[in-house]
């Protein structure tokens, strides 16, 4: 074994903070090999400006998730997922009304789907990536939506949809990353992981 081969095989492997409770970002992580150390959901005040465009409020919202985390000795990894139809950022939705009025301005016309993701390391320098997605959904029918809403998948999802489910047999065309829809995109997440140095699966 090389004195290089050595040196990294002593070297501990870096610690990993989940700054989410989301169970979709913790099997998107596992798909690159990576099981969180720890898993701390970040509160913080999501609330976004009156002039903030959704792209600037998904970086910030990563950021400050990150942030929040207090994490000696280990790397926090937090994202955030904003679903916008033009400028518009909409809600996640927590109750019908709003699901159904999402699912509505949605219907047969294209939206964006920002992901952003935020490593925080150890000595409190951040590495940062967005991904930016096209979802174009069918026009929907008041039987569709009354179908979608039944189901319950809509409820806490941004956009009032969640394309791991049955919504994706509504959508016509995504252009970019699914797994940034679902909530983590993986492709970004990868080169922020490998850029720690960490070995991923």
């Amino acid at each position: 074994m090389s004195s290089t081969d050595r040196d990294s095989a002593l070297r501990p492997a870096p610690q990993l903070i989940l700054a989410s409770a989301s169970p979709r970002r913790r099997e998107l992580i596992g798909r690159l090999g990576i099981v969180p150390d720890a898993i701390v959901a970040a509160d913080i005040d999501e609330t976004h400006g009156a002039a903030e465009v959704p792209r600037v409020y998904a970086r910030r919202m990563a950021r400050e998730k990150a942030l929040a985390v207090e994490a000696t000795g280990s790397h926090v990894l937090a994202g955030d997922t904003v679903v916008a139809c033009g400028r518009r950022i909409l809600p996640k939705a927590e109750d019908e009304a709003t699901a159904r009025a999402c699912l509505a301005l949605l219907s047969g016309r294209r939206h964006r789907v920002l992901s952003a993701i935020a490593l925080k390391s150890p000595d409190g320098s951040l590495r940062e990536r967005l991904s930016e997605t096209i979802v174009r959904f069918k026009s929907l029918s008041a039987q569709e939506i009354d179908a979608y809403i039944a189901g319950g998948e809509w409820h806490g999802k941004a956009g009032g949809y969640a394309i791991q489910g049955s919504a994706e047999g509504l959508i016509v065309s995504i252009t970019g990353s699914h797994s940034g829809v679902v909530g983590l995109p993986l492709f970004e997440t990868r080169a922020l992981l490998l850029a720690a140095g960490f070995t991923l699966g």
